[in-house]
């Protein structure tokens, strides 16, 4: 059952320490995203995610939750997370937060316990092994660290042991069975929390890593994909427009596991990289590049059609600008191919994502790691928004900022963009519009490729719309069914000539009735 709200569901990732600081100590807060939530909606985005915001020690820039029911104070309280989601939907936001299921910090009270030599009821809340020299049988460990005798599994980070989901098939007695009832007791625990977020006015979440909860599990990821069918079961009967998108990058096991959304990802397999990102070569042979020389858009519709042709009917897949993990894509492109590249992504079917300050263009800093970001970190600096001190994210002074803003002269800014009609931003805006305006451009009209042949423009249908892209710096031509239709949104020269298009350089055109 997918929720109907996001048919016309524009996302807008925020990364709360460098959205907006309302209080002057140089880190974005919740009373921030307040303030700017009429800019968001004037981008025609209607729903957020925003970055995990709990309580934490940062190791992992928020992603080792201390206390998952407390937001961290760097941002305000819990109150004003709650009086987020009351403005937030008096204005036709939805919000989602970030659930972060498979790990904790190692600060949190659950672990804690769990790190006692007496046993209690959270001894198996994680991964231990049964002696203080046994390592993790390939899975990442620490020894050494608490009274237990044991060493504990790991995520990611020596601060974010692993909740104990179980294993699929134990082959140590150390492994619990997926169905062990303490490996459930972890499931009842993720649904707590969610339940308390969801009570106060959440409206959904994106989850963290969504297919790695159940150890050793198989390829078709069924231990893992049992434990989402339970919860979307639960949230279909005690919230059911509660919204699940996950960061799984797999759609027909993501949707078949009970997702509503699953993103793809800037992974190897999913072709999404060839579209913006793929210029770890000697050359830029990104498709929206415009002298990329050895373009193709079927390195990403190879694996993008076969997705959606599996899951049309089962739910969504996510495509995103960037995200707080990603570099950002002006660092391969310039404002005009942004353009173009937005014009696909925002018009292909499911449910699109908008990282803070892609509408502008911000650019992928080279900045020091800053709370586990090591190379993203460049992705997370503060967002843009006037020429003023900070260029107005912040009244602190500069050393005390979260990330440094960008140093350029000519460093993209909001306010500089907001009345230029031919800006990024404004560009951003029109499109959005054109999505919100057009049920043939939403999350479920039915997609079609058209043409994609070498030499010329990209030609897709979306319901009774025909549209085309041309990145290149020559004019191309294309067949395409447009004859009794009519531009009614276009970048750069469009002619239609009886069945076929004819573009200029860099060009983008819906045709409609």
């Amino acid at each position: 059952m997918t929720r109907p709200w996001l048919k016309d569901a524009v996302f807008y990732e925020i990364y709360p320490q460098s959205f907006c600081d309302a209080n002057g100590d140089g880190i974005g807060d919740i009373a921030g995203i307040i303030e700017k939530l009429d800019y968001i909606k004037s981008l025609g985005c209607n729903a957020l995610w925003i970055n995990p915001c709990f309580d934490s020690p940062f190791r992992d820039a928020g992603y080792d939750v201390r206390d998952y029911k407390k937001v961290a104070p760097r941002y305000g309280a819990n109150e004003d997370l709650y009086r987020l989601f009351e403005v937030a939907h008096e204005k036709g936001i939805r919000v989602l937060l970030d659930l972060v299921p498979g790990h904790t910090s190692e600060e949190h009270e659950w672990f804690t316990r769990s790190g006692e030599a007496k046993p209690n009821a959270y001894s198996n809340r994680y991964i231990w092994t049964n002696h203080w020299w046994q390592g993790g049988n390939g899975l990442p460990y620490v020894g050494g660290e608490r009274e237990r005798d044991g060493t504990y599994i790991l995520n990611f980070f020596k601060c974010q042991p692993a909740l104990n989901y179980g294993f699929l098939n134990p082959t140590e007695p150390w492994q619990l069975p997926a169905d062990h009832p303490d490996a459930l007791a972890t499931r009842e625990a993720i649904k707590d929390v969610m339940r308390f977020w969801l009570g106060h006015g959440c409206d959904g979440f994106r989850v963290d890593m969504a297919d790695s909860l159940v150890k050793r599990d198989d390829a078709q990821k069924s231990g893992t994909s049992a434990i989402w069918r339970d919860i979307r079961a639960m949230l279909d009967k005690e919230f059911p427009q509660a919204a699940l998108v996950s960061e799984w990058s797999n759609p027909p096991l993501a949707l078949r596991a009970g997702f509503d959304m699953d993103f793809c990802l800037n992974n190897w397999d999913t072709g999404y990289a060839s579209l913006m990102r793929d210029y770890d070569q000697p050359v830029n042979n990104s498709y929206f590049k415009k002298d990329a020389p050895h373009r193709d858009i079927r390195r990403f519709l190879d694996v993008y059609e076969k997705w959606y042709a599996d899951t049309a009917a089962l739910g969504y897949i996510s495509l995103i600008s960037c995200n707080h993990d990603t570099t950002r894509p002006r660092f391969g492109l310039d404002a005009r191919e942004l353009k173009l590249a937005y014009a696909f992504l925002f018009t292909m079917p499911g449910v699109p994502f908008l990282y803070y300050g892609d509408e502008i263009g911000m650019r992928f800093l080279d900045v020091p790691t800053k709370e586990g970001g090591y190379t993203r970190t460049g992705s997370r600096t503060p967002m843009q928004w006037n020429g003023g001190k900070n260029l107005g994210f912040s009244t602190a002074d500069a050393k005390d900022l979260y990330l440094p803003v960008d140093p350029a002269e000519d460093a993209p800014t909001v306010e500089a963009q907001a009345n230029d009609p031919d800006s990024l931003l404004s560009f951003v805006k029109a499109l959005m519009k054109l999505r919100h305006d057009r049920e043939d451009l939403q999350a479920d009209a039915p997609y079609a490729p058209l043409s994609e042949g070498p030499g010329e423009p990209f030609v897709y249908r979306r319901g009774r719309l025909v549209l085309a892209v041309n990145p290149t710096g020559q004019t191309l031509r294309a067949p395409a069914p447009v004859t009794g239709l009519r531009p009614i949104f276009a970048l750069g020269e469009v002619n239609a000539d009886g069945d076929a298009l004819a573009m200029g350089p860099q060009a983008f055109v819906v045709m409609g009735e």
